[in-house]
């Protein structure tokens, strides 16, 4: 059996390797040109390490690349023999050659764990993106909740798909934003990560393929290994243009996913708004390969610019509702302490996870259920949801300027919405780079988290959760930690400086 989950066609393959920096592929540290097969072979493992061609994707055959490239067969062959050598490429006589990821590879490094309260005084966590609650609406959804409770302290509390209250409210929130939604179309989860795993464990068997974007949000693709899926990553299209429609086509076609999970709205991690046109045809490859789309809306509500024009959620292509699960949270928007999530899909698929909830959670917190209904149904939602863009959008414009000054051979392109920036590290390990940065006292995820066996190594993801004097002070520790992975220094690092205030 092959051992390949996707295909990477000659064309596209030889239009990726073109689309490279020359600095990337093509010179030495000491600025002599490569023999022609080592340049391509190293241009091959870049895209690799950076996601653009997945693990796992089927190259073409020696003949169809050399043609494309206008390159010799030999030297195709010479880089591809490269490539094995190296373990970035795996053959098997009958099955082609696909490829892979060198075990020993660095792996990546902590930064998405909540920072332990007692290490706050010294480092600069960058590694969750959420904010602090938005007062004094926090405590305002509370007490409207205590005043409701007392209705619901009669009954046993068990409300597996959600208080019918809050099914209502956000049935009536997709009606407001032009998508006819029912109370039954409703499942009131515990988070976003609950709607996620409720849907895999009723939706897909383990060893089934789930096709994920490429990067894509680190716990959900923890979360989806966990179960035993089998991911087919997709990469999406650079400087934040979204999804790259053909590749999704060629992937649903050959891999046949039985579930694809993407992120439409602010991406995360690269903030990517997937447009109109996007979200149409991927709805329409989705319906014709029968692969359930699982679409995580939690970033939506976070725009921090006036432009472009939002595009409608991606379940308004699915009218019939055969075709698109929507998950949305509480979480980003609002506060992550808030662990309130919801599933919209059909009527049917809703009944069926309700009942299969009977065997996990039973259902979710009624006081916090009461705490966001009380918000939806006073206007508090909206007014806090600006107070979180505004803090949103002063740390992004602290941060991409602590970033210019500090690291101006970083790349990044500054996204319209969303929590979290994804940064090209200017060819250092984004590995080693958290390594070396959580001893200087700034934490951050390192590319690989984000990714499907090792690719993205070249990148970190920096959240907009600092501002003003520390966004500045958390760049000046990063480009610390920069110089010692150039220099080959990654252990010993001085101790850390006292944050600032």
């Amino acid at each position: 059996m092959a051992q390949w989950t996707s295909a990477v066609g000659a064309p596209q393959l030889a239009r990726l390797l073109r689309s490279q920096d020359p600095r990337d592929a093509e010179l030495t540290a000491t600025g002599r040109r490569l023999p022609a097969y080592r340049s391509l072979a190293d241009g091959v493992r870049l895209l690799v390490l950076e996601g653009r061609i997945p693990v796992a994707a089927r190259l073409p055959a020696e003949r169809e690349l050399a043609g494309a490239l206008g390159v010799s067969r030999t030297t195709v062959a010479a880089a591809y023999e490269a490539l094995r050598a190296e373990g970035f490429l795996e053959s098997r006589r009958g099955s082609g050659s696909w490829t892979a990821v060198p075990a020993g590879s660095p792996l990546p490094t902590r930064g998405l764990e909540p920072l332990p309260p007692e290490a706050g005084g010294s480092m600069i966590d960058l590694g969750c993106a959420a904010l602090p609650a938005p007062e004094p609406w926090l405590t305002r959804a509370v007490q409207g909740a205590m005043t409701d409770l007392p209705l619901y302290a009669h009954t046993h509390g068990d409300y597996p798909a959600g208080l019918p209250v809050l099914r209502q409210a956000l049935a009536d929130r997709y009606t407001a934003r032009g998508i006819p939604t029912m109370p039954e179309q409703i499942m009131v989860t515990t988070g976003a990560m609950g709607a996620v795993a409720a849907i895999c464990k009723l939706c897909t068997s383990p060893g089934e393929r789930v096709a994920v974007d490429s990067p894509s949000y680190a716990n959900i693709l923890q979360l989806m290994r966990d179960a035993g899926a089998r991911l087919v990553p997709v990469a999406l299209t650079e400087r934040l243009g979204g999804w790259d429609i053909p590749a999704w086509r060629q992937v649903m076609r050959d891999a046949a996913p039985r579930m694809a999970y993407v992120v439409a709205d602010f991406h995360n991690p690269t903030g990517t708004l997937a447009t109109e046109d996007q979200r149409r045809r991927m709805v329409d490859a989705a319906r014709a390969a029968g692969t359930l789309l699982v679409v995580d809306e939690t970033m939506t509500e976070l725009r921090l610019d006036d432009d472009p024009e939002p595009p409608r959620p991606v379940c308004a292509f699915d009218p019939a509702g055969s075709s698109v699960i929507t998950v949305g949270s509480a979480s980003k928007a609002f506060w992550a302490g808030m662990r309130i999530g919801w599933v919209r899909a059909a009527p049917d698929l809703i009944r069926s996870l309700v009942a299969a909830r009977a065997y996990s959670d039973l259902g979710s917190p009624v006081l916090e259920q009461l705490a966001i209904a009380s918000l939806l149904g006073s206007g508090g939602w909206e007014e806090a949801v600006a107070i979180r863009r505004d803090e949103a959008r002063r740390n992004r414009d602290a941060i991409v300027g602590a970033l210019r000054r500090a690291l101006p051979d970083w790349e990044f392109t500054v996204p319209h919405g969303g929590l979290t920036l994804w940064v090209r590290t200017g060819g250092l390990s984004g590995s080693r780079i958290a390594e070396a940065g959580e001893r200087l006292g700034v934490r951050v995820p390192s590319g690989p988290r984000f990714g499907v066996d090792g690719a993205f190594e070249g990148y970190v993801r920096l959240p907009f959760t600092v501002g003003g004097a520390v966004a500045e002070e958390a760049a000046d520790r990063l480009a610390h930690a920069a110089r010692l992975v150039a220099g080959g220094h990654t252990t010993g690092v001085e101790t850390v400086r006292t944050l600032v205030a």
